[in-house]
């Protein structure tokens, strides 16, 4: 037989409104509870009747709102190893085409390890599909050289002739 180790059971009280044997918070079970502390408002930025988040926000324009720069910001910390602030003044335009919508970050040698401000630029994911692209690269370089930017250890990455694809026969 084999021996049980038994923790003791939390004291369960009844619900002062409908007498479940389940508590929550208040004495109320958790429908109970629910159905008559839970604010329903209509949201200052949406304008839906939801469930209160806090600041008067339903709870998804809440976290939108209130939680989204420190994800943003342990983000760019992560997967790029810099500071927010340097990362969205990175992004704020392609210095391409100027295009302000969507800005990737793109390294210009190829290093990611490389965060100095002169290897990081903004580029849109057009301009920067094309200087990854040994079709528009020389384009792109060319731009870019235009606009200011030590272009010397950029190189394409994907594409037709650029690398020596080597065969099982070579």
């Amino acid at each position: 037989m084999e021996l049980e180790i038994l923790k003791p059971k939390k004291k369960q009280r009844k619900c002062k409104r409908c007498g479940k044997e389940e508590h929550k918070a208040r004495e109320l079970c958790r429908g109970c509870y629910q159905k008559f502390y839970r604010k329903i408002i209509v949201c200052k930025i949406c304008g839906r009747k939801r469930v209160h988040g806090g600041y008067g926000l339903c709870r998804g324009c809440h976290v939108r709102i209130h939680h989204y720069e420190s994800v943003k910001a342990y983000n760019a910390r992560r997967y790029h190893g810099i500071d927010l602030e340097r990362w969205n003044r990175v992004r704020k335009k392609c210095v391409s085409c100027g295009f302000t919508k969507l800005v990737d970050l793109h390294h210009l040698d190829g290093d990611k390890g490389n965060k100095s401000e002169t290897n990081l630029i903004g580029l849109c994911p057009n301009c920067h599909k094309m200087i990854h692209s040994y079709q528009y690269f020389d384009e792109m370089i060319a731009v870019l050289q235009e606009r200011g930017y030590d272009t010397s250890k950029a190189r394409p990455s994907s594409g037709k002739g650029g690398r020596s694809k080597k065969g099982i026969f070579d």
